[in-house]
């Protein structure tokens, strides 16, 4: 039979205290004397304790289980600000149970939500980058303190945390502008998501701004092969614009590779600028300019107002800026 695992009353017994010191140093640490702390902790050590959550549960009525609702593996995005969520969780003494969406129906949401009741979940964290998903979290969650991971100030009752994508369209835009284009496209991402029509809003606020004049965008679907058709649909119609601005460095990756094969250079003929910093981009031919995203300062931030919420704190709107990496595919 296996050992069983020592207990809060073998680490009060080595380091001289009562079990109810034990737990104190662990529940509340601050109303422990420092040098009985560190005794207590150090016995932990020794001992190789660690903590009962469902014991835990039963006593305080807290799980320090969070949820986050995940689109999947497939954008880049999301997945990265998942990444950043779990990180600061975990530093924050919380557990994660990552629930992942493939249809984003109302079935499947609800499910998802029910699972996360069923576990003790004491928030939610709903990376939502698609309207629908926001819609449907905002139903389900009633009772549950949640964090939209979105652009999206709809319902002010609800916090909210995202990146400033309205800010990042008009840096890229602005920055092609400021070297020469005047003609500038928009390559953009399904418009059923946030983050793809604030940046479009953006890019179309640039141009106004200037006076120039607003081209019909190109809805791509955020992958390379989007990008590809694109681009060969430009190079096709010998109509070509001073430059491209893409809504994601997939698709901005794609219609560089349709453009070269095309036989038009980037950035001599079109400057084209992506958005996300992807890994390797600053070594593709020509480096990508993009706007990168402070994916962990993301996570983070989401987590503490989740936190915050768990508390009964109001609910609040916060925004991240994100920052233009200038590279070699704008003139």
């Amino acid at each position: 039979m296996r050992a069983r695992p020592p207990g809060m009353m073998a680490v009060a017994r080595l380091a001289g205290v009562s079990h109810q010191t034990v737990s104190r140093v662990l529940n509340t640490p601050e109303a422990v004397r420092p040098a009985t702390r560190d005794r207590v902790v150090a016995a932990m050590r020794e001992l190789g304790y660690s903590r009962n959550l469902a014991a835990r549960a039963l006593v305080t009525q807290q799980t320090a289980l969070l949820g986050v609702v995940w689109t999947g593996a497939a954008y880049f995005g999301p997945s990265s600000t998942v990444g950043g969520i779990e990180v600061a969780a975990r530093a924050a003494g919380y557990s994660t149970l990552v629930g992942a969406l493939e249809t984003y129906d109302e079935g499947e949401v609800r499910a998802l939500f029910r699972t996360f009741r069923d576990r003790g979940v004491e928030g939610i964290a709903v990376v939502a980058p698609r309207e629908r998903v926001a819609q449907l979290a905002r139903e389900y969650a009633a009772g549950i303190p949640v964090v939209l991971v979105a652009d999206d100030g709809s319902d002010p009752s609800l916090s909210t945390v995202a990146v400033d994508q309205e800010l990042g369209g008009r840096l890229a835009t602005e920055h092609m502008l400021e070297r020469g284009c005047r003609r500038v496209l928009h390559l953009a991402g399904p418009q059923d998501w946030f983050d793809a029509r604030a940046r479009a809003r953006g890019w179309r606020a640039a141009l106004v701004s200037t006076g120039l004049e607003v081209q019909e965008m190109v809805e791509g679907d955020w992958s390379p092969e989007s990008g590809y058709e694109a681009g060969r649909a430009l190079a096709e119609s010998g109509d070509l614009p001073d430059g491209v601005f893409c809504g994601n460095d997939a698709m901005a990756v794609g219609l560089v590779a349709a453009l070269r094969d095309a036989g038009v250079d980037v950035p001599g003929r079109v400057s084209v600028v992506g958005f996300d910093d992807l890994a390797g981009v600053a070594f593709f031919a020509p480096p990508l300019t993009t706007v990168a995203q402070p994916f962990a300062e993301l996570g983070a931030k989401a987590l503490e107002v989740l936190v915050d919420a768990i508390a009964g704190a109001e609910a609040v709107a916060q925004r991240l800026e994100p920052e233009l990496r200038v590279r070699s595919s704008v003139r």
